[in-house]
């Protein structure tokens, strides 16, 4: 029974440490995020920008690749049937 309760103690204490490590975690992070946003709010703009052209920059390259399986699958298509 003794050994029962000593467990059942160190799970208590090690969930308590874990969840206010989390939570410091957690208070450090929304910190810093406001920290950086009010002090380098241009390096936002300049993210979203580039995110705008990568996304304008895979729609090509995806209408580039379905093309090419189109290619593909129509010229091979019909080997198979010869």
């Amino acid at each position: 029974m003794n050994e029962l309760i000593s467990g059942l103690s160190l799970m208590l204490v090690g969930m308590t440490t874990v969840f206010c490590f989390l939570t410091l975690l957690v208070i450090c992070i929304n910190i810093s995020s406001k920290v950086i946003n009010r002090f380098w709010p241009e390096a936002l703009s300049s993210t979203e920008s580039t995110t705008q052209r990568n996304t304008s920059t895979d729609d090509e390259v995806v209408a580039a690749i379905t093309s090419a399986v189109h290619q593909y699958r129509k010229k091979h298509s019909h080997k198979k049937h010869q």
